[in-house]
């Protein structure tokens, strides 16, 4: 299979050209022509000579994921199940917002096709992990999702993007680093750094190499305030337990005036008590974040049930007495099953695929 130019930077396109006997600046051109303006097919290039042209063309590919199906939700959010070449399933959604007056249209990316933690809450937990995503495949879901929204004019086009998808981004480090790097190029997409969100559920030794590699945002997906409810609802807390997330949290290189999102999803009478509210205050204390709480979206693969909407309030209201910036997320897309932890169906799972964990 041809390498992609999907999953090259600016800097490396540069080399390329001078490894191809050409001037540095043909690997500008290139790059500006894939990501700034969007040229789908080598032969679009007009800014680079023809014959470098064919050369590129007959060494290269620029395949994006292909797109199976598309869902609309009623709020506006769409899901997309893509397919990767080898056969290989996964998803991305988009999700336009107004709030406080702002609109952000943010693109929920995938890392992994399937995620191997085994989270009880979430159904692409329920899914194995089939492999890593290439950084090619994981730019590419934007560019597939830009051009479709292209018929809806530049407002609509997305503003964020959040590795929020399927599978943990930190189990696939270098393709990740790679391919928010490419995002936050000023040459073509150019994406700054509070725009790009990496969630992890906590892969602690990659914690403060991420933070050495990107200047992205940090969100973490806690859902606890002990180790044993962590223990069950979590099996990624047995290896990496709270006490030492959270020391990572304490010595990871934040920029300047940025916060940890913590990403806290509401389980009836699991974690969910005024116990466990007054608890996380203390347990991040001294740590520059903001909550979130997202009561539990259903799905078929999980036992587990959202709380009723009182005692999600009054779980925010211990928070915010305690002075946390403590907000409830709203589901987006809950009728395409597009919402947190609602990612993944039965047809994501080619045939015969094996449970790939390296």
């Amino acid at each position: 299979m041809a390498p992609s130019l999907l999953a090259m930077t600016c800097a490396e396109m540069e080399r390329l050209a001078v490894e191809l006997d050409l001037p540095g600046y043909r690997g500008r051109q290139l790059f500006a022509a894939i990501f700034a303006k969007n040229r789908r097919q080598f032969a679009e290039m007009t800014t680079l000579p023809r014959p470098i042209r064919d050369q590129l063309a007959s060494r290269f590919e620029l395949d994006r994921p292909t797109v199976e199906a598309r869902q609309l939700s009623a709020d506006g959010s769409r899901k997309y199940r893509l397919q990767a070449k080898d056969g290989a399933r996964f998803e991305a959604v988009y999700l336009p917002e107004v709030a406080a007056g702002r609109k952000t249209n943010t693109l929920c990316v995938s890392s992994q096709s399937g995620c191997s933690l085994g989270c009880a809450f979430c159904f692409t937990a329920s899914l194995k992990r089939h492999r890593n995503l290439h950084a090619s495949e994981i730019v590419g879901q934007l560019m597939v999702v830009r051009d479709d929204l292209e018929a809806l004019g530049p407002e609509a086009q997305v503003s964020n993007v959040v590795f929020m998808g399927m599978g943990e981004p930190l189990l696939n480090f270098a393709e990740v680093v790679q391919s928010a790097r490419i995002l936050m190029d000023g040459s073509g997409l150019g994406y700054a750094p509070r725009r790009v969100t990496v969630s992890t559920a906590g892969v602690v030794p990659r914690l403060a190499d991420l933070g050495r590699a990107l200047p992205v945002q940090v969100a973490i997906s806690l859902n606890a305030t002990t180790d044993a409810v962590r223990d069950r609802i979590m099996p990624i807390n047995r290896k990496w337990p709270l006490a030492t997330l959270i020391d990572a949290l304490r010595h990871y290189p934040l920029p300047h005036r940025r916060r940890f999102t913590i990403e806290y999803v509401l389980l009836d009478g699991v974690n969910d008590s005024l116990d466990d509210a007054r608890r996380l205050p203390k347990l991040l204390a001294g740590i520059p974040v903001k909550v979130n709480l997202l009561p539990l979206n259903a799905h078929p693969r999980t036992s587990l049930a959202s709380p009723p909407a009182a005692r999600v309030a009054a779980f925010q209201t211990e928070l915010r007495r305690a002075g946390m910036n403590a907000i409830v997320r709203t589901a987006r897309g809950r009728d395409i099953a597009a919402a947190c932890g609602q990612l993944g169906d039965e047809a994501l799972t080619p045939a015969g695929a094996a449970d790939v964990r390296g």
